[in-house]
C-alpha cells in the first residue's frame, strides 16, 4: 500500500524563519544578509548561493532598505506574492513594534536625567557606526579613482546645498554614460535625463511648504523616502535631515539622532527609524502611517526583483549606474556624519567614546549593538560621577 505524502504549504514555512529573523537580526544590513544566507541557502537550501547573490545584487540597484527587500524577494521565490508579503511583514513588524515602544518611552520619559544620560552615551556610538559604514562602503565604492573623484565632487555638492536625489542620479547617470557602448548617441541620453533631474531638484520635499505634521503629509514624506533613498539605511539620514530638519522643521537634529539610535538598537531594518519619527510627529497613528509609507514601495520593487533578478544583475549598464550611485551615497553619508557629529560630540567624553568605538568597529569588528548598549551604560556612569 502506497504511503500518503503530505505536501507542506510553502507559505506556512515562511512565517517562522522570517519572524525569528525579525526578532534577532541585530547589526545592520550586512549582518541581516549573513543570517539570511546561512538560514535559507546553507540550512534550508531554498535557493542556491548563486541565486542568493543575484537577489542581493539586484536589490542593490533599488531604492529602499536593501536587506528588507532581499527578505521579501526570498519570500517571493518561495511562495510568490503571498510569500513576499508574509516575509516582509514578519521581518519588519518586530523592529517597528520595538522602535514604537522606544518612541513611547522617549516621549514620556525623555526629559528625565536618566534617559538623557543614556542618550548622552549612545549618540557618540551611533556616530561611530555611521563612520564605520562610510569606511566599509567607501572601500568598495571608491575602488577605482574615477569613483573616488566622483565621491569628492558629490561631497562638495551636498555641502553646497544640492538636493540628495539629484546628486545620486547625476552621479549614477555620469557613470552610466561612461559605460555606454561606443557609437551610441550618449549626448541624447544625457540631454533626456537633465530635464527630469532639474525638476527633481525643484520639487519641494513632501509636497510643498507644509507647516504642520498632519497624517497625510507624514505619509507622503515617508512614501517619497521609500522611493528615492538609494544606498543603505544610513543614507536615510541624509534625506531625513534635509526634509524633516532643514526644510519642514518637524524635528530637530538631536531628535533625528535619537530616532536613528532607536532604529539601530532594535533588530531588523534601520528604516524602522520612520516608526519612531512618526510617533514623535503624530502619536501611534503617525507611527503606523510613516511605517507603511516608507516600506510600501519595497513590496512592489522586491517582487520585480524576485522575477527579474538574473537579468538585472547581468546588465553592465545597470551595474555602472549603481557604481555611480554608490559613490554618491557614501559621500552623502560622510556629510551627515559631520552634521550630526557637530551636534553630538560636545566634550572630551563624547569624543573619546566616538573614537574608541570607531577603532573597535573598524579594527576589531565588534557588534555595533553591543557598543550602543555599552555607550548607554557609559553615559549613565559618566553622568552619575559628574
Amino acid at each position: 500500500m502506497a504511503q500518503r505524502v503530505e505536501k507542506t504549504d510553502p507559505r506556512g514555512e515562511i512565517v517562522g524563519p522570517f519572524l525569528r529573523l525579525g526578532l534577532t537580526a541585530f547589526g545592520g544590513p550586512a549582518a541581516h544578509l549573513v543570517l539570511m544566507q546561512g538560514e535559507f541557502v546553507e540550512r534550508r537550501k531554498w535557493i542556491t548561493r548563486e541565486q542568493f547573490l543575484d537577489l542581493v545584487g539586484a536589490c542593490n540597484l533599488l531604492p529602499g532598505p536593501g536587506s528588507t527587500q532581499v527578505a521579501m524577494a526570498l519570500g517571493y521565490t518561495r511562495a510568490g506574492w503571498m510569500g513576499l508579503f508574509i516575509a516582509g511583514v514578519c521581518f519588519i513588524l518586530p523592529a517597528s513594534l520595538a522602535t514604537l515602544a522606544l518612541a513611547w518611552v522617549y516621549v514620556h520619559f525623555g526629559s528625565l536625567p536618566q534617559v538623557q544620560s543614556v542618550l548622552y552615551g549612545a549618540k557618540p556610538v551611533m556616530i561611530a557606526v555611521v563612520v564605520q559604514a562610510v569606511w566599509n562602503l567607501g572601500r568598495t565604492a571608491f575602488r577605482r579613482w574615477p569613483f573616488a573623484l566622483a565621491g569628492v565632487a558629490c561631497f562638495a555638492a551636498v555641502l553646497a546645498g544640492a538636493p540628495p536625489i539629484v546628486i545620486l542620479l547625476v552621479s549614477g547617470g555620469i557613470s552610466l554614460l561612461a559605460a555606454w557602448p561606443r557609437g551610441r548617441p550618449k549626448h541624447l541620453l544625457g540631454l533626456a535625463a537633465w530635464p527630469g533631474l532639474s525638476s527633481l531638484g525643484n520639487v519641494p520635499a513632501a509636497g510643498g511648504a507644509v507647516l504642520t505634521a498632519g497624517l497625510l503629509p507624514v505619509f507622503f514624506v515617508f512614501l517619497k523616502l521609500g522611493v528615492v533613498v538609494f544606498g543603505s539605511g544610513y543614507v536615510l539620514l541624509t534625506y531625513l535631515n534635509a526634509d524633516l530638519v532643514d526644510h519642514l522643521h518637524w524635528i530637530t537634529e538631536p531628535q533625528l539622532l535619537d530616532a536613528v539610535t532607536a532604529g539601530q538598537i532594535t533588530p531588523g531594518p534601520v528604516f524602522a527609524t520612520a516608526t519612531f519619527i512618526g510617533y514623535l510627529l503624530h502619536g501611534w497613528q503617525g507611527a503606523v502611517v510613516a511605517t507603511v509609507g516608507i516600506f510600501l514601495p519595497s513590496f512592489f520593487l522586491a517582487g520585480a526583483v524576485g522575477a527579474l533578478a538574473g537579468r538585472i544583475r547581468k546588465s553592465p549598464l545597470a551595474a555602472a549606474f549603481l557604481d555611480g550611485v554608490n559613490a554618491a551615497a557614501v559621500a552623502l553619508m560622510a556629510s551627515v556624519a559631520i552634521v550630526l557629529g557637530r551636534a553630538t560630540l560636545v566634550d572630551s567624553w563624547t569624543w573619546s567614546l566616538a573614537l574608541v568605538c570607531i577603532a573597535l568597529l573598524i579594527r576589531f569588528r565588534v557588534n555595533s549593538t553591543w557598543l550602543i548598549f555599552g555607550g548607554a551604560c557609559a553615559g549613565l556612569l559618566i553622568r552619575l560621577l559628574a
